[in-house]
Formats: C-alpha cells, structure tokens, sequence
C-alpha cells in the first residue's frame, strides 16, 4: 500500500490524485487534497489541508492550511495551520508556518519562518537565514554598540 498512514487521518471527503497525473496551471480547492503526483504552477487551498504523498513531485509555490510533506517540493509553501516534513520528505524553497514539524531525515533547503499569523506573512524570499534574522540583528545591534564604545 502506497498511501502513508496520514491519510487515514482525514475526516470527511479528501480528493485524490494519482501518481500518474501530471497538473500544469493553477490548482485550487476547497477540499482537503492528497497529491501523489506531479504539479508545475500553483496550489491554493486556503483553508484546507494538503498531503504530498511520497510519489508526489511539486514544482509550484503552495498555499494551505495544513501541509504535510513525504514526497519532494520545489517551490515555497505557506501553512496557515502547520507544516510536516516526514523522512523521506525533500523541500527546496522557503516555509512560512505558525507551527513546523521536521522529521529525522527530511531535507530542506530554504529558510523556515514561524511566525503567530502567517496570513500576515509577506511572500517567503529564497534567502537562507531570513528566520533567524530578527535574533542575529540583536546580536549584531550589541556588537555594533560594543564596537562604537571602543572607538
């Protein structure tokens, strides 16, 4: 069996995808989405949640709920909820998330930022670092200062 055990996990109706289906364009919903195949473009499910099955291969910018990843993403992804990266997950772009599950084993290459309110969030950029910014800022705010006292 193919389907990873998160999909039991569903309530109610979920759409699924194969992985044999091949999406270019916009993809949105107002359902929760299993996706096990692949999408190039966009995926817009607001409010709802979605699963990349460990078939699935994604090169589109994400926006849901919920996120949970097993397969591989290239492209930003934006959780209003939370984001899971399982083991066997690879993610190539930033996560702007209130709530960030990583798994031993998942690859990430990107910046995380966890923030209160993500609907706030302005699109992630493909800088490394941007979650630790506002700590290194501080840190460089007091060796700045140090320095200044010094000369």
């Amino acid at each position: 069996m193919d389907t990873p055990k998160t999909i039991e996990n569903y309530r109610g109706e979920v759409a699924h995808i194969g992985k044999s289906v091949l999406i270019k364009g916009e993809l949105s919903g107002s359902e929760d989405l299993y996706l096990d195949g692949e999408v190039e473009g966009s995926i817009e499910l607001g409010g709802h949640s979605l699963t990349v099955g460990p078939n699935g291969r994604i090169r589109a910018h994400i926006n849901s709920r919920d996120v949970v990843v097993h397969g591989r993403v290239e492209g930003n992804i934006r959780g209003s909820g939370h984001v899971e990266l399982k083991k066997t997950a690879v993610v190539m772009g930033d996560v702007a998330t209130p709530r960030i599950i990583v798994e031993d084993g998942a690859c990430l290459k990107g910046s995380i930022d966890v923030q209160r309110d993500v609907t706030k969030l302005e699109t992630p950029r493909r800088e490394i670092g941007m979650a630790s910014a506002p700590e290194h800022s501080s840190v460089a705010g007091s060796s700045s200062s140090s320095s200044s006292s010094k000369g």
